[in-house]
């Protein structure tokens, strides 16, 4: 009898209360682990590796943690620079009532605070593998703050973002995207 009515109860109770929202972050441009277009690697005429036309891919995400204020984008890639790693894009100040960035919008730097990034930029750099280097997987990770926009200064690094984060990061979601130049 108890089996039949915990059945019931189930079978009655809608998916999302018997599922907690997951904090989520995806792309229209690719899905996670795929491969990313070539328009989305970056495009600079001074280096060959860079064969691309440095447009950022959508991004949206979905359930952010309850409490947050702000977010934080980073995108990066652990094998990048012969394994000492390269960041593309550093991104914060983004206001929580915000659930996506347009394709291309990234690479404007509007609406989010920029963080100075590897090449030196404060707007997405795309990725620009050297041939010969193989498959690079590059990491998009959003982090949910419980900082008000506006509390970290432009230009911060990958490094000294996080270091103003610890204490204020209420949670994660990330995606992977994967480009070569072979």
């Amino acid at each position: 009898m108890k089996k039949l009515l915990c059945a019931t109860v189930l079978a009655v109770l809608p998916m999302t209360t018997l599922a907690a929202s997951v904090f989520t972050l995806q792309s229209q441009d690719f899905s996670d682990n795929a491969l990313l277009d070539k328009k989305f690697a970056g495009a600079n005429k001074s280096n060959p590796s860079c064969t691309g036309e440095n447009i950022s891919p959508e991004l949206n995400w979905s359930a952010i943690p309850a409490g947050t204020r702000s977010l934080a984008l980073l995108m990066t890639d652990p094998v990048g620079a012969k394994g000492l790693g390269v960041t593309h894009m550093v991104a914060y100040n983004i206001p929580a009532s915000r659930s996506s960035f347009a394709q291309g919008a990234l690479t404007n730097g509007k609406d989010y605070t920029g963080g100075k990034n590897t090449p030196g930029t404060l707007h997405y750099y795309g990725p620009c593998p050297p041939a010969g280097s193989g498959l690079h997987h590059y990491n998009f990770v959003l982090i949910a703050t419980d900082l008000p926009v506006g509390q970290l200064k432009a230009g911060l690094t990958q490094a000294e973002l996080v270091a103003q984060l610890k204490g204020h990061a209420l949670g994660a979601a990330s995606t992977v995207g994967r480009f070569s130049n072979e």
